[in-house]
């Protein structure tokens, strides 16, 4: 035994042995002496002589609250909506103004992404929910289950009809900012320069406030973001600008 472990062992047995002389109890005022401690040998638990733990064994509840995993499937879908809307509709706009200096054709273009990237993002949830349906009944009458478990895979899953609506608003909600940072600009280069501009704060906020939402890094969530974007838009920019300049390429305002 620890000789320190000992020695608490003793000085309480010697406390009780005073107090409690030949095994009876004395009537006296005569207690053990205060801050004992009573040391549960089995437990190796300490605690006081009234028997309360010791208060750094108290769990003060800080991390319970929040269940950040319940949130994973929504935040994901709304996250990626709107960066998707984001990135794409920026780096098709400043794409096409690569081979056209007109503000109708980074117009054109930015609406015309934003109409086909609603609809690809609603039909893909809707799909997607439907498959990921399919397969956990599926794995249920492999398994042997019956039709309340089926009932219960379907209702375990986000309605098909919300996520899509949802994943299209979201990326409309994105695909905006970009658009009408550019639509009112006459000048070419000042054009470009607020679509940029307009992209990099929307991508920023979109990974912050992910962050934020899901208990992660803010700082890093945004930067991520923000350096996925500008690498999208540099590619597509350079891809098309020598696109352009190879097969002397340039839209007219015509």
């Amino acid at each position: 035994m620890d000789p320190h472990l000992s020695s608490q062992v003793h000085a309480t047995a010697a406390a009780a042995a005073s107090a409690f002389p030949n095994g009876k109890k004395v009537e006296s005022d005569v207690l053990p002496p205060p801050g004992v401690v009573i040391l549960d040998v089995e437990a190796g638990a300490p605690t006081n002589a009234a028997g309360v733990a010791d208060p750094r064994d108290v769990d003060d509840g800080d991390d319970a609250g929040v269940d950040y995993m319940a949130r994973a499937q929504w935040l994901r879908a709304a996250v990626l909506g709107a960066n998707d809307g984001l990135v794409s509709v920026a780096s098709l706009m400043i794409g096409v103004g690569a081979v056209s200096a007109t503000r109708k054709a980074m117009l054109v273009s930015g609406l015309a992404g934003l109409v086909a990237g609603a609809c690809s993002m609603a039909i893909g949830e809707f799909v997607s929910v439907y498959a990921q349906y399919d397969i956990e009944v599926s794995q249920i009458k492999r398994d042997g289950g019956g039709e309340d478990e089926e009932e219960g895979a379907r209702d375990s899953l986000p309605s098909p009809t919300q996520a899509a609506v949802a994943s299209a608003l979201a990326f409309a909600f994105g695909a905006l900012l970009p658009l009408l940072a550019g639509v009112f600009i006459p000048s070419w280069a000042a054009r470009v320069a607020a679509v940029c501009a307009a992209t990099s704060v929307g991508l920023a906020g979109f990974g912050v406030a992910g962050a934020y939402l899901g208990g992660a890094s803010m700082l890093r969530s945004g930067l991520r973001v923000l350096l996925g974007g500008w690498f999208a838009m540099l590619v597509t920019f350079g891809v098309l600008r020598l696109f352009g300049t190879v097969f002397h390429i340039q839209v007219s305002s015509a």
